[in-house]
């Protein structure tokens, strides 16, 4: 009887809030019809995405409150109301979640306050009912139990109003999707942007300069070849120096563009060789993937991946070595059915930002990995440790 009547009270207490939000229902319906005669006026079609959102956000607590009373969550698929006026006013007005939240609110305004009105008399006959029938005959109770089958029942009914057609589902994911992949593109971009800018700096600062000397150094030795061979020796040398000086400054703009150790040692080689310079004790375990030339066996990610992951890794551990504090870290590879997982953990004070705001690099990285369809994420507690893992789709 004790937990008949602690079960019926839960239910009791659930059916009053359905019928606190039947109430809402029906004050928001006065706000549909308001709301609808100011868009047909023009005047105030602006409040019609704004009576929407409020829309959703009754609707979507009546979700949550669904599927925690059941145990199975209610899904949700709205079109994004973003962008200008008319757009929003156009996704608002055509999107079936919207048309279908309106029919839950007109039918939770009456079977709320019916279920309610029930339940109240339920609430006072069924302990008179029930102390009597477990009393006197020893009997579970059945009265009690019936505000839970009403509360079972509202849930029913907001399930079957609120659940997503389809159709809709499929529309909100593919409108999430594009979403989606229009920031990733403009991430991409971005990223685009700025390695060009850093490719042209690189070349005009570095090599430019220094085959602009080069050439003045060999005209100066061509002017002084005749009379005087010992400084035209002299300026040859330093031209020889200066071309060296100028191919190296060449081979580390490549090597921002593509490292040239991915197509000959592959991924696990490179970032063995970055382990192996960053300065830092660093333990590189490998999951799948074997140590080997460019030429060698076993699959390989393809070269877009590979290059994002080693810069990944290059950036994880610059970043260590500089800001962390750490001594040591640890990079893992993991070759997965169809996917390349990349984890990097520096043992250093943490802290380090997440998001847009975290450094350039960290944003590099980002914008890197997303224009692949990738993932990262980033744990940096206060004291450390500070972990980065990366998950790039690939076929092997």
């Amino acid at each position: 009887m004790r937990e008949a009547i602690k079960d019926a009270a839960r239910a009791w207490f659930r059916l009053l809030i359905g019928a606190g939000i039947a109430v809402v229902c029906l004050l928001l319906a006065g706000l549909v019809l308001f709301t609808a005669f100011l868009t047909l006026t023009v005047i105030g079609a602006g409040v019609l995405p704004e009576s929407v959102l409020l829309l959703r956000r009754i609707a979507g607590w009546e979700r949550r409150r669904t599927g925690a009373w059941t145990g199975t969550p209610v899904p949700e698929a709205y079109l994004p109301l973003d962008g200008p006026l008319p757009a929003r006013v156009r996704t608002a007005v055509t999107d079936p979640g919207t048309r279908r939240d309106l029919l839950w609110a007109a039918a939770q305004a009456l079977y709320g306050m019916a279920l309610w009105c029930v339940s109240l008399v339920l609430a006072v006959c069924a302990p008179l009912v029930d102390g009597v029938w477990t009393g006197l005959a020893g009997r579970r109770p059945v009265a009690l139990p019936l505000l839970g089958r009403l509360a079972d029942l509202g849930c029913d009914w907001s399930r079957a109003l609120l659940t997503p057609a389809p159709s809709a589902a499929r529309d909100a994911a593919l409108a999430a999707r594009i979403e989606e992949l229009t920031a990733t593109r403009a991430g991409a971009v971005a990223a685009h942007g700025a390695e060009l800018r850093r490719i042209e700096r690189d070349l005009h600062d570095g090599a430019q300069a220094r085959l602009v000397a080069l050439s003045m150094r060999i005209g100066l030795a061509r002017r002084a070849y005749e009379s005087d061979p010992a400084t035209a020796r002299r300026l040859l040398d330093d031209a020889q120096t200066q071309a060296e000086e100028a191919l190296a400054e060449l081979r580390h703009v490549v090597r921002g563009i593509h490292p040239p150790i991915l197509t000959d040692r592959g991924l696990t080689g490179a970032v063995r060789a970055l382990a192996a310079g960053s300065g830092l004790e660093v333990a590189v375990t490998v999951t799948g993937l074997q140590d080997h030339a460019a030429d060698g066996p076993g699959p390989r990610a393809p070269a877009a991946v590979e290059a994002a992951a080693y810069f990944v890794v290059a950036e994880a551990l610059t970043n260590a070595a500089k800001h962390s504090g750490a001594d040591r870290a640890s990079v893992a590879l993991d070759r997965e059915r169809a996917a390349l997982r990349v984890r990097v953990r520096d043992e250093g004070r943490g802290g380090a930002e997440d998001g847009e705001g975290g450094g350039s690099g960290l944003t590099g990285m980002r914008r890197r990995v997303a224009a692949l369809d990738g993932t990262v994420r980033l744990t940096s507690p206060e004291g450390g440790p500070t972990v980065i893992e990366v998950e790039l789709p690939c076929v092997w």
